[in-house]
């Protein structure tokens, strides 16, 4: 019910522009958010936004250069990802959770089936 778009490959320093387009039922009442994973290394979290759309959250190897939003009418999440750097090689999914906590805890009810992202020095 969360299909990812938007991955392929670019060069250290561009911007990408990530969509997860949410077929939840009550999609206004979800916190959403983005994860990441590389081969080898466990799933990671990347950015959340509350249901409102007012409130959001970014883990630390991140934070300033990627920005997630949301549009509840057209029931999209995005994640605006900025100067990418190899380290931002992974596959991205889109998860949502009612519950806050649990959603930044690796716990969501809904993901998506992962968009790849790579990124080249």
């Amino acid at each position: 019910q969360l299909v990812e778009s938007g991955g392929g490959l670019v060069q250290a320093g561009d911007s990408m522009r990530l969509s997860c387009a949410a077929s939840i039922e009550s999609f206004t009442s979800y916190n959403m958010g983005w994860f990441r994973q590389a081969p080898g290394k466990e799933r990671e979290f990347v950015a959340a936004i509350d249901w409102s759309g007012t409130n959001d959250y970014y883990g630390v190897s991140v934070k300033g250069r990627f920005f997630i939003s949301r549009d509840n009418v057209e029931k999209m999440v995005y994640l605006q990802m900025n100067n990418l750097a190899p380290d931002d090689t992974a596959v991205y999914y889109c998860a949502g959770e009612l519950n806050w906590g649990r959603l930044v805890a690796d716990m969501a009810e809904f993901w998506g089936q992962g968009t790849q992202v790579t990124v080249s020095s």
